[in-house]
């Protein structure tokens, strides 16, 4: 098993914090991960990406080929990191801030992601738990357990139960 990830949005959403949280808790699960990312110079407020993949066997190259499973939390993240989907991709997309995925046909889970975070968390901030909730959910890639772990080791202090609570409110998004 073989799974390329992909999470794209805007610098600030999280996404690199829940690209390195998401191959952690692939490791725990006893399985390899890569872990990269990539953001524009002016980092927080232009397009960013953390791409993982998760592998039983041994990762020969480094680079997310074909996105198995795409994150979407931008506008302009759509327009910029879907060129490579294929036609069995999965797509997820915050639903606030993304209109349509330019050029895509296939299966496209539109969440309320970060309205959930401001809604019942009280900030946006979470809305990048939220979203690994929603894709381990979905894909399976890693097991509740581990998410949860690497969640924990990874938040500041005093921000384990409101984490804890986003990965839930991810999870019951995908119906």
């Amino acid at each position: 098993m073989k799974h390329e990830l992909r999470l794209s949005g805007t610098g600030g959403q999280g996404l690199i914090t829940a690209g390195i949280i998401l191959a952690e808790a692939a490791l725990l699960d006893g399985k390899l991960a890569i872990q990269s990312q990539s953001y524009g110079p002016e980092a927080r407020g232009g397009s960013s990406k953390a791409e993982v993949i998760i592998s039983d066997e041994t990762i020969h190259f480094g680079k997310v080929t074909c996105p198995d499973t795409l994150l979407v939390m931008s506008q302009e993240a759509a327009n910029k990191y879907t060129n490579d989907l294929g036609p069995n991709s999965i797509v997820i997309t915050d639903s606030l801030f993304v209109q349509n995925v330019p050029g895509f046909t296939g299966k496209i889970y539109a969440l309320p992601i970060t309205h959930s975070a401001k809604e019942e968390l009280g900030k946006s901030l979470f809305a990048n738990i939220i979203a690994l909730g929603a894709i381990v959910k979905l894909t399976g890639v890693v097991s509740d357990a581990s998410i949860i772990e690497a969640v924990l080791a990874k938040v500041p202090k005093g921000t384990e139960e409101a984490n804890k609570k986003a990965l839930e409110i991810g999870m019951s998004l995908i119906k």
